[in-house]
């Protein structure tokens, strides 16, 4: 859980960048009905997953992932490129 001491981000900030969960840009990657309502998988600015359930309740951030760090690519052959 990201803190608000010296400030951080706020509980309904992305930890990694400090922009709020609200705001744009976020790109949604998929949404999906369930019995309990919808949960959307979408990608911070910063390049964090994050997991939201929209329900009765409202929208709530589940779940989150690092910011997406750039690695060496691998080709069909198993052979590394770097970038």
């Amino acid at each position: 859980m990201s803190s608000t001491v010296h400030g951080g981000p706020g509980p309904d900030a992305c930890p990694y960048c400090g922009w709020p969960d609200r705001a744009e840009p976020f790109q949604v990657v998929s949404r999906h009905g369930t019995a309990a309502g919808l949960t959307v998988w979408v990608r911070c600015g910063c390049g964090s997953l994050q997991v939201r359930v929209v329900d009765a309740r409202g929208t709530r951030v589940v779940s989150r992932g690092g910011p997406v760090r750039r690695a060496a690519a691998v080709s069909r052959s198993g052979a590394v490129r770097r970038p």
